[in-house]
């Protein structure tokens, strides 16, 4: 299921605001503005008015959803309002600025100076603005059996699992929960499991609850065992080590017989409340994530001089490959305090003597250094470096893999959630070295790393899905399972006419939970975050 939004609060505060009332200071107030289709700017909120301050310490704090997939383009504006009503456009302005959400949780507080203008300061004018995720992460691990069930089926024992449901505003009970089926039994245990407070009971620990304890039947006829209303509460009281038990009631049963007691009792052997952490946690805790790129310059790719080749550049200075490195690259990029970061071809021939090809060559030639400045920087290289490399093969992966898995698991001994890794390869897709490459991202695994595969142009990418277990579990040579799922793959011609951020979208919408499950597996929590500077 996936995660409810994140949420997020930014506080704001600016320091020497211009003086635009004439014999006393602005009177200010922030608004919040979000870049939306079209470069239009919608406001989502705005703080309350302050009286007479230039350095004003806004209390009304301003909400925003949160998509770590998306660059969420966010304008402050700072306005001396002077009149009642709420229309901007006859009040002072004092100044504004642009930042990325991604920009204010990867650094927790950023303050910028004021601009009326592009390049043009508001005075001294600054602000400030701090970020905090709104959320309850709690999630409650139960563990339940019952005991003395009632038998339902004519041949054999009853096949019971239960079903927890939460009442919502309207009275109406809403599943929540629903075990697995134990055959053939009376007296079942049934699995822990784990669900999210606010799921389980809209982190309301007095809110009604209801269980039923059905016999299951593969035609879907379920037949109702008992039930009992709770409330989690209740359920906690088994946190001690007692177990806290319920009768299951058949209201059918109760009302034909007198001496009726109850169709089995259902009991909570263990009940407790745990933090779940979230992705936010982790970059907001200092955690940075480390982009590397790997391009594809194999011969099948085409003669990049010939119109019909991958590596083409349009007379717009573009082709697939740069496209979907801008897309990507521009989410990921907030992330990384260095903004430097390492790019890698592989696939061709170099200079000066052409002979071998390369698996693992840096795009900027420099093989101490391999490092790009910003996303730019990495456009800037692959043109350089294209006219100057003789495409050839075979298109081998998992060089490039192992060479991030080693810095990786370099950063993985330090016993902190500090560093995360995202490799993303740009492909045509036809693989030589499948075998290697499973064995590689078995191995990966069990490191602090995503692996993202843009497939580029026609080819039919069977190998690349394989890659993906989304459908299946991906097994080394040796029949070992990845310990998680940290491979991503899209093929680029399914956005080929969308805007350039829906490819972003669907491939970073995976990383989040990849990086927390890494951090889960490891048993290591955020690092502590900085408190925010007092302004």
């Amino acid at each position: 299921m996936a995660d409810c939004v994140s949420k997020v609060e930014l506080t704001v505060s600016c320091a020497n605001l211009l003086d635009k009332d004439v014999g006393s200071k602005s009177d200010p107030l922030c608004v919040l503005l979000q870049k939306t289709e079209g470069d239009k700017w919608t406001e989502l909120c705005r703080t309350e008015r302050l009286k007479n301050t230039s350095s004003p310490s806004f209390s009304q704090r301003l909400r925003v959803d949160y998509h770590f997939e998306t660059v969420q383009n966010l304008k402050f504006g700072v306005y001396d309002i002077d009149n009642s009503t709420s229309d901007l456009g006859d009040d002072d302005y004092l100044g504004g600025v642009e930042l990325t959400l991604g920009q204010i949780v990867s650094s927790k507080t950023v303050t910028r100076p004021l601009q009326l203008k592009k390049d043009k300061p508001a005075g001294k004018g600054s602000i400030t603005v701090t970020a905090e995720e709104i959320k309850d992460n709690r999630a409650i691990v139960l563990e339940l059996e019952a005991k003395k069930l009632d038998k339902k089926d004519t041949f054999g024992k009853s096949d019971p699992f239960l079903e927890i449901f939460k009442q919502d505003d309207n009275g109406k009970w809403q599943l929540v929960h629903r075990t697995e089926v134990v055959k053939n039994n009376l007296n079942p245990s049934w699995k822990k499991f784990t669900v999210p407070l606010q799921t389980f009971c809209s982190c309301d620990l007095e809110k009604p609850l209801k269980m039923d304890c059905s016999d299951h039947d593969n035609d879907g006829s379920h037949d109702l065992i008992g039930s009992f209303t709770t409330k989690a509460s209740e359920l906690m009281k088994a946190a001690g080590g007692s177990p806290v038990e319920f009768d299951c009631i058949n209201p059918e049963k109760q009302k034909k017989k007198k001496s009726y007691k109850n169709s089995g009792v259902v009991s909570v052997k263990s009940c407790k409340l745990v933090t779940q952490y979230t992705f936010l946690d982790f970059v907001m805790g200092g955690c940075q994530i480390n982009f590397t790129v790997g391009i594809d310059f194999t011969g099948s790719n085409g003669d990049p001089r010939t119109p019909n080749s991958l590596h083409y550049m349009s007379p717009d200075g573009l082709n697939q490959y740069l496209s979907a490195l801008w897309s990507v690259g521009q989410v990921v990029q907030d992330y990384d305090t260095d903004k430097l970061f390492p790019a890698f071809g592989f696939g061709a021939k170099l200079p000066p003597d052409f002979q071998a090809a390369h698996h693992q060559f840096a795009l900027n030639f420099n093989p101490t250094n391999p490092y790009c400045q910003g996303i730019q920087g990495i456009v800037d290289a692959y043109r350089a470096v294209l006219p100057q490399i003789k495409l050839s093969g075979p298109t081998n992966f998992s060089p490039i893999i192992n060479h991030v898995a080693s810095i990786a698991a370099s950063a993985a001994q330090a016993p902190t959630a500090s560093q995360y890794f995202v490799l993303l390869i740009l492909t045509d897709g036809e693989i030589t070295d499948f075998d290697q490459t499973r064995d590689a991202i078995v191995r990966a695994s069990r490191l602090p790393l995503s692996i993202i595969i843009v497939g580029v142009g026609p080819a039919d990418f069977k190998a690349m899905e394989l890659l993906d277990g989304d459908d299946g579990v991906l097994r080394s040579t040796i029949g070992e399972a990845v310990s998680r799922d940290i491979v991503q793959f899209v093929p680029f011609r399914n956005f080929k006419d969308a805007p350039m951020a829906t490819l972003a979208q669907s491939v970073l919408a995976e990383v989040p939970n990849q990086l927390v499950s890494y951090f889960k597996m490891r048993g290591l929590e955020p690092q502590k975050q900085q408190a925010a500077p007092k302004s």
